[in-house]
């Protein structure tokens, strides 16, 4: 019994304790780093390339509107007026095309997620290419559980009790019905943020050989006990923390590089504001994809072995019960 006690990990009802989690990740990073790292370069690198493509194919179908504003601009110079610019329209075009970049992101992470499964696991794995497919439809499917609430609900609560509205206002503000409309986006979030960490599992789950619907019920079951949520609470929180800190840190260090391509980018097309905007994307490019390198190897490896501990909890539990 000790032996196996030792084997597993899992110490009693509470789980793995944090400090032999910790150890197995890094053991796992460590023994599996050249596959880790060329799935990573490889995923990093197609998706990187993909996005540029598909960039230069947004601003080229956008390109109308960079010539209407450069026309714009033209005109109100020669009439002595200051131009501001309106960019509702790129807006717009953001928001229609952000679904095609999320998609890179999530088959970049799929990619990335079944290397760190594959190496987590107890037993030698041969890749399976059809895992992409399961993992990618998890991110699908728990974005779309997730992230409606709480846009539905600033929307509505803009819609009756935000600062742009005139008077007389729907809701009186004051009030207690006007108090709960302006705060209900703060009480969505948190609830949108529970499902989130209750899902955390479900790539991994899914990267291990469920389909999505039953990875996604597996981390909803293996979260919500006395030995889960505290360890999925402990390990997402600093993973966290270190992608947005990452991602800050490489964004403020790529942030020369926008004069850069500003210049480049107006000399090759002859248009200031395809160039203004390109040099505003560049550093936020630049920060997605080296931040996507270095965190996730350890994110995606991380909640592999969380998941494989945690599913050997009640096992171990019931094979005691059985030797008892």
């Amino acid at each position: 019994m000790s032996r196996s006690t030792q084997h597993d990990g899992t110490a009693g009802a509470t789980g793995v304790r944090p400090r032999r989690l910790t150890g197995a990740v890094c053991a796992v990073l460590r023994r599996h780093r050249r596959a880790l790292a060329g799935a990573t370069v490889r995923a990093v690198g197609l998706c990187g390339a993909a996005g540029l493509l598909l960039t230069a194919a947004i601003f080229a179908l956008a390109w109308p509107v960079f010539t209407r504003m450069r026309n714009q601009r033209t005109w109100y110079h020669y009439v002595e007026d200051p131009y501001l610019h309106d960019h509702s329209r790129l807006g717009l075009v953001a928001v229609c095309t952000l679904p095609l970049f999320l998609l890179l992101l999530g088959v970049g992470s799929a990619a990335v997620q079944g290397a760190g499964s594959r190496a987590a696991s107890p037993e030698p794995q041969r890749g399976e290419p059809g895992r992409l497919r399961p993992v990618l439809a998890v991110y699908v499917l728990r974005g779309a559980a997730v992230w409606p609430l709480p846009v539905i609900v600033y929307a509505v609560s803009q819609s009756f009790a935000g600062y742009q509205l005139d008077s007389p206002q729907p809701l009186r503000p004051g009030t207690l019905p006007f108090t709960l409309v302006r705060d209900s986006p703060v009480a969505a979030l948190l609830v949108a943020v529970v499902l989130r960490l209750a899902f955390t599992l479900a790539p991994a789950a899914a990267a291990a050989g469920l389909g999505p619907l039953a990875a996604l019920r597996r981390s909803w079951s293996l979260t919500w006990t006395r030995a889960g949520w505290p360890r999925v609470l402990a390990l997402a929180l600093p993973l966290a923390a270190l992608t947005a800190g990452a991602l800050r840190l490489v964004t403020q260090v790529a942030l020369p590089l926008r004069p850069l391509v500003r210049s480049l980018v107006e000399r090759a097309t002859g248009n200031f504001f395809a160039g203004y905007y390109a040099g505003i994307l560049s550093p936020v490019a630049v920060g997605v994809l080296v931040t996507a390198a270095l965190t996730l190897p350890l994110t995606c490896t991380a909640f592999a072995v969380l998941h494989a501990r945690l599913r050997a909890v009640p096992r171990a539990g019931g094979e005691a019960g059985a030797a008892g």
